[in-house]
């Protein structure tokens, strides 16, 4: 499998080598170009430290040197150092100091802060406070100049900024110290006056009377609240077991039970209820005694209606299934009927301790709301007093601070001029340019492996059209391609022996005895028509009787091939002027005549589906061992279906980077679809790839001549 993919790398490596190496040598070229227009760089380099560490006399100064100093969480102060260094007033400080140095210096400076800014670098060094800068210019010497005026002008910048800084907070703090002391004053006049007013005492024991009562209730409720529950679900129980929905209801049900008067009408029902089952029993429904005994009961039902009517409250209806009767369902709607009561007196008890514990707490919520006032004005005092103390610390450390000229960046490292250019690149470069070039031309291989639809090897011919692979042949040099002089050939066995496998493999494959071929393809070109005279030439050459028919009466070409006059042939035969005998044409290969086409006629689709081209094919496979009929392409005519019929089969050539595969497909589907015999696929015209489908080069294993031929050269 690893052998097959490498080959196949090279096959499509020496397919699409002229593009590929075209791109890869664009893209040398254009580095080449680069290089020769782009003038030299060079760069100096300079380091800056941010030293968190710089001492300073006061606290203030101290804190406005730290890096962190002013900076939200999650900023880098160094990252903002950083950029900086690339600000408009940095780089115009440091013009002027390049400027006042080149005066000095008796040379004028021609740069700008867009030159600066443009070719000027900042890095952070991991884990580090340093700050690595780079420049680059044409002159060296100007690189580095240009890189210690910036590292100067950043250390100048530096120390204006806190400078500046230590000024703003001292001029706040003259401000804001004189204000402090006079809220000082009026928070503590204020204390004294609410002292005054209020008379607060025995805050604590009026808090604690207030809190025991509060537990007192607290403690009631409780016991309350468990009692109510537990009359609840007792209520919720006889509820279920006597299936009552309201205290009235519970009411008249006992009442109806307890009624003496009801209890003698449901006797008297029930003893007509008796009688008329037993009636039915002995007569049908229109009997008189039943319909007597009917009516009784309907009438004897109403009566019973009006009295549980009067019984129940409100003369509300009772269903007679609703009716204690018994002294369960009365004791049980009883008990309900005292639950109730029970409960609702709870819950009225409960309410009352609640609203009482509401009241407590309001009382002993007011008492800290007196306590309030006087805190507040307590912490207002003690916050001034403390405010004051710390606003005038800071303002004699701001002091101390404007007087100093800290900073906390140092230059570690000053630029020196660079000896050697490091831009551009030219080993980086051409090695850009070649990985570039390369990546380019892999993607123009893949971009036309993916737009080509042809046929490539062998191997994908028989792996797309699940067919056998009959054989490879080999690209026919073009004095070969005719056999007027068949010598050229035959005695070539480079061009013999792959002809010779494919008429070896038609022959072993085959069931019965291999008699007529029909050789055909997709489109015009792909070389069945060589294939179809060299196959003869090769088969007769191993003394099989053969006749060659060239039945592509549109574009007929073997006559050409072999050199044979085209006035006689298959149209005449069908047409019935001639005999095929008489119309075959020997050649000068032993064992092989030619059927050529004859005049060419109008609808040779006519003459091919014709009874008469039938008895031609059946009379030569008489008279011939071996018959190949050459066919127009599938694409083009269906001349090679229906000669295929009258055959053993047809043999598909092909040709690579020529063959459609989509064409090729869909011909060997209708074939396949249409039970026409399909012998195989030949791949035609290989070059380097014939090797592949040998043990070794046909070419290097020609016959030894004789001793006597040698002696005579």
């Amino acid at each position: 499998m690893v052998e097959k993919g490498i080959s196949s790398l090279l096959a499509v490596s020496k397919r699409r080598s002229l593009p590929a190496l075209a791109t890869f040598a664009a893209a040398i070229g254009g580095a080449i170009a680069y290089l020769a227009v782009t003038p030299r760089l060079y760069e100096a380099s300079a380091r800056l430290m941010l030293d968190d560490k710089r001492v300073s006399v006061s606290d203030l100064g101290r804190d406005l040197t730290q890096p962190s100093s002013g900076a939200p969480a999650g900023v880098s102060p160094l990252a903002n150092e950083a950029e900086l260094v690339k600000s408009q007033r940095v780089l115009e400080r440091a013009i002027a100091i390049v400027k006042s140095e080149s005066q000095s210096d008796s040379r004028k400076s021609t740069l700008t802060t867009g030159d600066l800014s443009k070719g000027l670098k900042v890095k952070i060094v991991p884990a580090t406070n340093i700050l690595e800068l780079s420049y680059q210019n044409k002159n060296p010497i100007v690189a580095a100049k240009a890189l210690n005026a910036v590292s100067q002008a950043m250390v100048e910048d530096n120390i204006k900024t806190i400078s500046s800084e230590a000024t703003k907070i001292r001029e706040f703090l003259q401000k804001e110290v004189p204000n402090a002391r006079q809220q000082l004053l009026e928070a503590e006049a204020a204390e004294n006056r609410y002292r005054q007013q209020s008379g607060i005492v025995a805050f604590d024991d009026q808090t604690k009377s207030l809190v025991q009562s509060l537990a007192t209730l607290e403690d009631q409720e409780r016991i309350v609240g468990s009692q109510l529950r537990e009359a609840r679900s007792l209520d919720a129980s006889l509820r279920q077991i006597t299936d009552t929905s309201s205290l009235n209801k519970a009411y008249a049900t006992v009442r109806s039970g307890q009624d003496e008067e009801l209890k003698k009408l449901r006797a008297r029902l029930s003893e007509l209820e008796a009688k008329l089952i037993e009636a039915r029993l002995h007569y049908t429904d229109s009997h008189p005694t039943v319909i007597q005994l009917r009516g009784q009961r309907n009438a004897m039902r109403a009566v019973y209606t009006r009295e549980l009517a009067r019984v129940s409250p409100r003369n509300q209806a009772i269903t007679p299934n609703n009716i204690a009767g018994d002294q369960l369902s009365q004791d049980l709607t009883s008990k309900l009927i005292i639950n109730e009561t029970e409960r609702l007196a709870l819950e009225n008890k409960l309410k009352l301790i609640q609203s009482e514990r509401a009241n407590l707490q309001s009382r002993l919520a007011q008492l800290p709301m007196k306590q309030q006032p006087l805190t507040a004005l307590t912490r207002q005092r003690e916050e001034g007093a403390a405010s004051l103390k710390f606003l005038q610390s800071k303002l004699e450390e701001a002091r101390i601070a404007e007087a100093q000229k800290v900073s906390n960046i140092q230059v570690i490292e000053p630029a020196k001029p660079p000896t050697v250019a490091t831009s551009p690149r030219r080993t980086v470069v051409l090695t850009l340019a070649a990985t570039f070039g390369s990546i380019v031309a892999i993607g123009v291989v893949l971009l036309l492996e993916v737009m080509d639809n042809t046929l490539r090897d062998a191997s994908e011919a028989e792996e797309l059209l699940k067919l056998p692979l009959l054989g490879v042949l080999p690209q026919l040099p073009p004095k070969t391609l005719g056999l007027q002089s068949s010598e050229q050939f035959l005695d070539n066995v480079g061009l013999v022996e792959p002809y010779r496998m494919l008429f070896k493999t038609l022959e072993f494959r085959s069931a019965n005895t291999l008699r007529i071929i029909v050789v055909s393809s997709t489109i015009s070109g792909e070389g069945k028509s060589v294939v179809s005279s060299h196959l003869a030439a090769v088969s007769a050459m191993l003394s099989w009787r053969t006749l060659l028919i060239d039945a592509d009466l549109r574009r007929p070409v073997q006559h050409k091939l072999f050199k044979l006059p085209f006035t006689e042939g298959l149209t005449d035969v069908i047409a019935g002027e001639k005999s095929l005998l008489d119309a075959v044409q020997p050649t000068d290969i032993d064992n092989l005549n030619v059927l050529a086409c004859g005049e060419l006629r109008g609808r040779p689709s006519q003459l091919l589906e014709s009874v008469a081209m039938k008895s031609l094919i059946e009379e030569a496979a008489k008279n011939y061992e071996l018959v190949i009929i050459d066919t127009p392409p599938l694409s083009a005519c269906a001349d090679a279906a229906t000669l295929s019929r009258y055959s053993d089969g047809i043999m598909m050539v092909t040709r690579p980077s020529f063959t459609i595969k989509e064409v090729l497909s869909r011909a060997v589907s209708e074939l396949t679809q249409n039970r026409i015999p399909i012998l195989g696929v030949v791949v035609n015209g290989m070059t380097s790839l014939t090797e592949d489908y040998y043990r070794y080069p046909v070419d290097r294993y020609q016959p030894v001549r004789s001793l006597a031929a040698l002696g005579d050269e």
